[in-house]
């Protein structure tokens, strides 16, 4: 691209984490400080097409641009960012695909480099103090990576049913009105869901619930809801519920352990960082069960919940590219003024 003059930010990283519902961007200074920040909307190539859904982090970029007190830049032929682009992207599940939305982002001219990788790296790298682990995600889906220091990781593609992914908040809020329903016309065992539900919801019954979906009279997207009465159901002992989150247990420990094993990483002491809404909601129903479960099979692994933004793993991956040492690694952390992730046992 001819991209030869000085970058705004010379040395600097734009940290990109781009997920379903919202975009975090940060620009950051060579030395670990962070210069500016912003929050966008959710990036959906599938849905809006790879323009549209790039054109959405580009304006979050200029916000973030914005409030470093920096002109505007990063526009096709405009000046350079930062030394380098690092973007983990939702919906980069495969590498054609990360190969075409890396493309259209350093197309934009924001760093002499960019890399796109899907958005779990992010959360790995922010849960963890080198480039060396693995990371399984429990949010809207589930998804798992790992990498090495060496270059190496392990992915799942995580498209759902079709490459062999079970689990999530939107199955786990399906998993209840299945149990629900199935108790309520006898196909199914008693469970505590089948009051629970329709409670929450301000609905009589399952049946009246159901058809409050059914009709439109509750809009689809409330589903989802279902998923925190599961676990409130589930933590006071109902067997049904309690199965499920068994379930989603033992598929995170599934994912950790396959990229444990391919990585060489199963019989070596290694941080699996724990991601996503659903793991970091403070459910000890399912938490402890993983814990449980992955000393079982991995007992050298060191299980830790991440509580820091995905942004800053992004960010780190950028200066782990740079060759940016410790102290700036510990300044960028700082400056987001959260915990480190605590070890979970």
């Amino acid at each position: 691209m001819g991209l030869t003059q000085e970058p705004l930010v010379p040395g600097g990283v734009l940290a990109v984490d781009a997920g379903n519902s919202k975009t975090d961007v940060a620009l950051i200074a060579a030395d670990g400080r962070v210069l500016g920040t912003a929050r966008g909307g959710g990036f959906q190539p599938p849905v809006v097409g790879i323009a549209a859904a790039v054109g959405t982090v580009a304006e979050t970029v200029e916000r973030a641009v914005a409030a470093a007190g920096l002109p505007a830049a990063g526009r096709p032929g405009g000046r350079l960012l930062a030394e380098h682009t690092s973007a983990c992207l939702a919906n980069a599940d495969l590498p054609l695909e990360e190969r075409q939305l890396e493309a259209a982002v350093h197309a934009l001219g924001w760093a002499r480099t960019t890399k796109v990788a899907n958005d779990t790296f992010a959360i790995l790298r922010a849960g963890v103090d080198e480039p060396r682990g693995v990371a399984v995600v429990c949010g809207a889906g589930i998804n798992c990576s790992g990498m090495l220091p060496d270059g190496r990781t392990a992915r799942f593609p995580a498209l759902g049913k079709l490459t062999g992914d079970w689990g999530g908040g939107a199955q786990l809020a399906e998993e209840a009105f299945w149990s629900a329903s199935r108790a309520d016309d006898g196909r199914g065992p008693a469970t505590a869901l089948l009051t629970a539900l329709p409670a929450y919801y301000g609905m009589a019954s399952v049946s009246a619930l159901i058809e409050a979906f059914h009709f439109g009279e509750l809009p689809a997207e409330r589903q989802l809801e279902a998923g925190p009465v599961l676990f409130q159901v589930a933590a006071a002992g109902d067997a049904v519920a309690l199965g499920i989150i068994q379930q989603q247990a033992e598929e995170i420990v599934a994912m950790a352990v396959s990229a444990l094993r391919r990585l060489d990483l199963l019989a070596e002491p290694v941080t699996v960082v724990l991601g996503g809404g659903v793991l970091t909601a403070g459910h000890s129903v399912l938490v402890d069960r993983v814990v449980q479960l992955l000393a079982e099979v991995a007992p050298k692994a060191i299980p830790r919940l991440v509580d820091v933004p995905p942004v800053v793993g992004a960010a780190l991956l950028g200066l782990d590219h740079t060759g940016a040492g410790v102290a700036a690694q510990a300044r960028l952390r700082a400056a987001f003024q959260l915990e480190r992730g605590s070890a979970v046992v």
